[in-house]
């Protein structure tokens, strides 16, 4: 099998334990030729993702973002490949769920994040992709919405335990028709539009490199990553990943706090 692109995960899966690209990953991916594509699928929005393409020095490949919701051909393009949007009456529905609750409910769209407050929640989530929110009430975001007639390429909702699996399994019998709905963490509960994944959005993008989902290989640990790691030549789970990734896995490389993607770099391409 010839490997022609990389897709790959990036938390819990590409960064190390201070959630940054270990000195290993850096040197594998420098490695590889200039015009090899990588390509990072995530539910992060571009701009918690396009720093780390800068330091693999890889600025302008292209980009899965919201788990396959908003895909850029480029860093450095201004047209998406596809964008499919949640429909503001849908979050609306999402956010009512969350009155009389402590759940912090933050929207996203395009390169854009808004969260209600500056709040534990907000701050954690600067932290930890190096973005800033934009402070807006989630009801000034959705009047603006219907106005624009465009939605959210994520809903994200944060809070205890709980409270959390609380409303995915009301929004699991209510809105399952037409939602993702991911818990990424016990306290996370990322939702997205049900018709795309990693792995719709990584088939557009290899399309223009002439590339088939053969000629991948592919890297993740969570949920979201099982239909990308099943659609691949070659799905790789880090050790870490959860044992239903593991399942659908070609193969499975050391975690993620262990260079597991570099690994693997070394061991098929280098």
């Amino acid at each position: 099998m010839k490997i022609k692109a990389i897709c790959t995960d990036i938390d819990g899966t590409l960064l190390d334990k201070n959630r940054e690209l270990s000195r290993r990953t850096r040197q594998a991916f420098a490695a590889l030729p200039s015009d090899f594509p990588v390509i990072l699928a995530s539910s992060r929005m571009p701009s918690a993702m396009t720093h780390l393409l800068r330091d693999l020095k890889r600025e302008n490949n292209p980009l899965v973002c919201y788990n396959g919701g908003y895909v850029l051909p480029g860093t450095l393009e201004k047209n998406a490949l596809s964008s499919v949007w949640i429909a503001p009456e849908v979050c609306q529905k999402v956010i009512e769920q969350t009155v009389n609750t402590s759940i912090h409910v933050s929207l996203y769209s395009e390169d854009k994040w808004y969260a209600p407050k500056m709040d534990p929640w907000t701050e954690k989530e600067e932290k930890a992709t190096k973005v800033k929110a934009r402070l807006r009430e989630n009801d000034q975001v959705i009047a603006a919405w219907k106005k624009s007639q465009s939605g959210a390429h994520k809903v994200m909702c944060m809070g205890t335990a709980s409270e959390i699996r609380e409303l995915y399994q009301h929004l699991q019998g209510e809105l399952s028709a037409v939602l993702h709905l991911y818990r990424s963490k016990d306290t996370y509960l990322e939702i997205a539009p049900k018709a795309i994944s990693k792995a719709t959005g990584l088939r557009e993008i290899i399309a223009g490199f002439g590339i088939s989902m053969d000629e991948v290989m592919a890297f993740g640990d969570n949920y979201n990553d099982i239909d990308l790691l099943a659609s691949v030549g070659l799905g790789i789970a880090v050790e870490n990943a959860r044992d239903e990734v593991k399942e659908v896995a070609n193969e499975i490389t050391a975690g993620n706090k262990a260079d597991g993607v570099a690994l693997s770099i070394e061991k098929y391409l280098l």
